[in-house]
């Protein structure tokens, strides 16, 4: 998949800097021409630009234009963090101009795989729903408002593309698949991140804004967050971050508005609540 689009659009990657999300930082600047903003908590941007650009290239075999890949500081457990980076994107964008989202991606998460009661403990809960979900809306509140403009006040070239809005989840967020139990609180914190997806959605509805929100539920993927349960997944069933990446981005790519506020798993079919 290769998107083109004007220097009015970009990307938004939020964090980016391991596993799945460094892989969808990597696969918009290499697939796209389109600027590419990203989200992260380093000490270092250098460091964290080296390592989002290393070997990047165009999937033409030409080299990616490093200026397209802007840093952006960022704590997600911290809403003046949020706020700050948010203003700092206001800030750099092209002022000449209107800049609105093409793609965002929310990939914030952690699991605390508590497999019965005597295992919940309250700072891990908090700590849980304080990045799976808190952080997510404070995100929705202070960057949505790099959405295009309601459809009744915008051109007919501002509203050409249906910005997505995508937010990652779990098939474990959903009640009615629920058939094993356990982990309590980071089913909990993404079914309520699921209920967010869908309130969101039905506000960018409600004000006519050319955007829809989706969460997205990427497969087992082999991160950090996932190490310790790779071992009782199928092999064909545990992904790589740059292949979950490519599907996850080309299944957002063909979402229509019909799609708008559900959840899609890494192969396109929907996931039920």
């Amino acid at each position: 998949m290769v998107l083109q689009g004007s220097a009015s659009r970009f990307v938004l990657v939020s964090p980016a800097t391991r596993g799945l999300s460094l892989a969808l930082t990597r696969y918009y600047l290499q697939n796209t021409n389109l600027p590419v903003y990203a989200t992260h908590r380093s000490s270092s941007s250098s460091h964290m630009r080296d390592r989002i650009l290393d070997g990047l290239k165009t999937s033409q075999g030409t080299p990616i234009d490093p200026s397209r890949l802007h840093l952006l500081p960022l704590e997600l457990t911290s809403e003046d963090s949020i706020k700050s980076a948010a203003e700092e994107l206001a800030r750099i964008l092209p002022s000449n101009r209107s800049a609105y989202i093409h793609t965002a991606f929310f990939t914030g998460g952690m699991l605390h795989p508590e497999r019965q009661p005597s295992d919940l403990e309250s700072p891990s809960i908090l700590d849980t729903f304080k990045l799976n979900v808190i952080s997510h809306m404070l995100l929705i509140k202070h960057f949505s408002r790099f959405l295009p403009p309601s459809s009744s006040h915008a051109s007919a070239a501002e509203t050409d593309h249906l910005s997505k809005w995508v937010h990652v989840s779990a098939r474990v967020g959903s009640i009615s698949d629920n058939k094993l139990g356990g982990w309590y609180s980071y089913r909990a914190s993404k079914a309520a991140l699921n209920q967010t997806i869908k309130t969101f959605d039905l506000h960018l509805k409600t004000k006519r804004i050319p955007a829809i929100c989706v969460g997205v539920h990427p497969g087992t993927v082999k991160t950090d967050l996932s190490r310790s349960f790779w071992s009782g997944v199928k092999p064909e069933k545990l992904f790589e971050p740059e292949y979950a990446a490519e599907r996850l981005a080309d299944v957002v790519g063909s979402l229509a508005e019909s799609g708008r506020g559900k959840l899609w798993d890494w192969a396109g079919k929907e996931i039920a609540p």
